[in-house]
């Protein structure tokens, strides 16, 4: 018989909590138990957390968060439509020296 504390393994450190979480949350759903490994001591502080792994879901939880898609939009600008953008910028009137 294995000792089950001997068979996790560190998976990923993030600097902010409710990332952590996040991911932990995507990685529970998907059926594979999480250890949540705060960086602070003291409640509430948002310090980090590093997420622990078991041995037998290690190679599945590294291709669950590897296909996380960190390309998206980030920033509430991003996610405008340049076209829709465009209408809502007042046109210059060159002859008139002012806007329509």
């Amino acid at each position: 018989m294995t000792d089950q504390v001997d068979n996790w393994h560190k998976l990923a450190r993030y600097d902010t909590n409710i990332q952590g979480e996040l991911h932990a949350n995507l990685l529970r759903n998907n059926g594979i138990s999480v250890s949540l490994q705060p960086l602070s001591a003291m409640p509430g502080m948002n310090s980090g957390i590093v997420l622990w792994i078991q041995d037998i879901d290690l190679a599945q939880a590294k291709r669950i968060l590897d296909s996380i898609d960190t390309d998206g939009a980030t920033a509430p600008y991003e996610m405008f439509d340049e076209s829709i953008e465009a209408t809502l910028t007042p046109k210059k009137d060159d002859h008139n020296g002012g806007t329509l």
